[in-house]
């Protein structure tokens, strides 16, 4: 039976940013679903999601979504308990100092950060598309960088913590606007936001950070924007009623961003879905 609220699965929704969009969307009535990697740090989260909302409808499901396996089992889970999904924030995102490889054998900035969202997006596209109109809403980020399609997984070069978590959240653009080509005339829109530069955990479960990196991290957090704050331009793609249609474009604080310009380049972001494809074994 469909639920007669709308329906929003929000990645990484147990801490920061995912956590502050969860409340926000809870606010507004949504039946909301939480994809937590722990269990207790999910409950605990979804009690103060509950709490801080005042609002009961508050599910929590589990994956590593470093883990392809774990995402195919969410997505069937999902698909088990409801019917619909109005609204899909894929937010979930890392940092690793050091080359890592997922379970899957994927370096892991690019498994969490971009392959992740296009794997559970393309596996839940049945759902969003039966409950359009829907959205689909890519967390981002605003660095200028270039994805490197001869070493995709840093295989050739001397691995660049930073320079791979710029590449692989360059890749939720390229996915995005690729996505909202495919989608065209169907109901759903897909957009990017780029939240800004706020308090956040990045990097900080990545178990590869130096000392000196989380000093600084938490140094710096009083002076960066509030996470409710970073939050308000995510729930602005996702329920502003001006951007009912709107969609393959780039959003920071309530205005259209530029992309960078390899995004804007539609030969690049079709080889990264069939690259994507191929490594999730769609």
């Amino acid at each position: 039976m469909r639920d007669n609220r709308k329906i929003a699965l929000i990645t990484g929704a147990n801490s920061g940013l995912g956590k502050a969009t969860a409340i926000g969307l809870a606010k507004r009535g949504y039946h909301i679903i939480m994809v937590s990697r722990n269990r207790e740090r999910g409950e605990t989260a979804r009690q103060d999601i509950i709490q801080a909302s005042n609002h009961s409808a508050v599910d929590l499901l589990l994956a590593d979504l470093s883990s392809q396996k774990d995402i195919r089992e969410l997505a069937k889970t999902y698909h088990q308990h409801y019917q619909q999904l109005d609204l899909l924030v894929n937010n979930a995102g890392n940092s690793f100092m050091t080359r890592q490889i997922s379970p899957d054998g994927i370096e892991m900035s690019l498994a969490v950060n971009h392959l992740a969202s296009f794997l559970l997006t393309n596996l839940l596209l049945d759902s969003i598309k039966s409950s359009a109109p829907a959205r689909i809403v890519n967390v981002g980020t605003r660095l200028n960088t270039q994805m490197n399609f001869d070493d995709i997984q840093w295989e050739k070069r001397n691995f660049k913590g930073l320079s791979a978590y710029a590449q692989s959240k360059l890749g939720n653009l390229h996915f995005t606007f690729e996505l909202a080509r495919r989608l065209a005339g169907t109901g759903v829109t897909v957009n990017c936001v780029h939240p800004g530069v706020f308090r956040s955990n990045l990097g900080m479960n990545s178990g590869d950070n130096p000392a000196w990196m989380s000093i600084l991290t938490k140094l710096s957090r009083p002076f960066l924007t509030p996470t409710e704050k970073a939050a308000e331009r995510v729930l602005y793609l996702a329920t502003a009623p001006e951007l009912e249609g709107v969609t393959g474009k780039y959003y920071g604080n309530q205005q259209e961003l530029v992309a960078p310009p390899q995004a804007l380049d539609s030969e690049a972001n079709r080889r990264l879905w069939d690259i994507s494809t191929q490594l999730t074994q769609l």
